[in-house]
């Protein structure tokens, strides 16, 4: 079987109309792995304040499997899409370790990350770094000055699809990545 050849890689992908936690369900119902960044906001419910967790991006998702397997479900579903590279028309394949990074750092759940779209951020300013400790110890980013925080934060970016920057990090817990 051809199934057997492929290796299971991360796709990032959008399910429309704000359908990614559907998505995930269908996802998780096949055995196959899926992760929707995802954040706690407060909004008031018959006048109470309630806090849910939430996704970050709406429709954004990832999915790991063999492609196979993923054109397979797809097939099933019509609001799955790939996300594409706008230069080269290549759906969008995340590399394992970078995918770990983001998940280590956004399956927190951390109030104090601050999400980006690729484009708001401009990652050739900043410095390779490594977290030597806290919450993201061995972690390794970019570190530079990002909107909405008054401090230099380290960023994961999953490539032209979605940045996250960590919460405030001591500069004694940073150490430069030549």
């Amino acid at each position: 079987m051809e199934a057997d050849k492929e290796t299971e890689v991360w796709y990032a992908m959008r399910a429309t109309y704000r359908r990614e936690l559907d998505a995930m369900h269908l996802f998780e119902k096949e055995r196959l792995g899926c992760f929707v960044p995802m954040q706690y906001k407060v909004s008031i419910r018959k006048g109470k304040k309630v806090r849910a967790l939430v996704p970050v991006i709406h429709n954004l998702l990832f999915v790991h499997a063999r492609p196979s397997e993923l054109k397979r479900v797809k097939s099933q579903v019509t609001y799955l899409q790939y996300i594409t590279d706008t230069r080269s028309g290549q759906k969008i394949i995340v590399p394992d370790k970078d995918m770990q990074r983001f998940i280590a750092v956004s399956g927190t759940y951390n109030d104090h990350l601050l999400y980006f779209q690729p484009d708001e951020l401009n990652l050739s300013k900043g410095t390779k770094v490594r977290v030597t400790g806290g919450e993201f110890e061995g972690q390794e980013g970019i570190f530079l000055k990002v909107k909405g925080a008054r401090d230099r934060r380290v960023v994961i970016q999953i490539q032209g699809v979605i940045a996250v920057a960590m919460a405030t990090i001591h500069p004694d817990l940073i150490e430069v990545i030549k």
